[in-house]
């Protein structure tokens, strides 16, 4: 049998969900705001880091994506230990479809051929103390 492979890594510092195309008003033309562009470069070089000779994934794909927010300042002591339990769930942006949709498009091409691979998602939002994105790909 096969080995199935699987890859999990870690992209610290403030998730940026994906944001909506704009348009240059003077020329016309549609592009992905910077934010999106840096934090897509940002996931690639993490992933790289931790797998310089890592292998495009061809098979069907199942990521799982924990987007660690960070809790506001302003929160009390007991609120802070519930957020940090997981009993409490991040309900600000950025929303889950669109931390799914930069993370996507970060890894396509590369960490897999297609994003029509992949047929399993799952992206949840969880409280922490340092903001980061931790990213599990498999192949199943």
């Amino acid at each position: 049998m096969e080995e199935k492979m699987k890859y999990e890594f870690e992209v610290p510092g403030e998730i940026v969900g994906k944001e909506r195309p704009r348009v240059n008003m003077y020329t016309g033309r549609v592009y992905t705001p910077n934010k999106t562009k840096d934090y897509e470069f940002l996931v690639q070089q993490y992933f790289k880091i931790k797998y310089p000779n890592y292998q495009t994934l061809e098979g069907r794909i199942s990521i799982n994506i924990i987007a660690y927010l960070k809790i506001p300042k302003s929160t009390s002591k007991t609120k802070t230990q519930e957020m940090l339990e997981n009993k409490l769930s991040p309900t600000k942006k950025p929303d889950v479809d669109n931390i799914a949709k930069s993370i996507l498009d970060a890894m396509n091409g590369f960490v897999f051929k297609d994003d029509n691979q992949v047929s399993k998602i799952s992206v949840e939002k969880r409280f922490a103390l340092e903001e980061k994105a931790v990213i599990t790909v498999e192949e199943y």
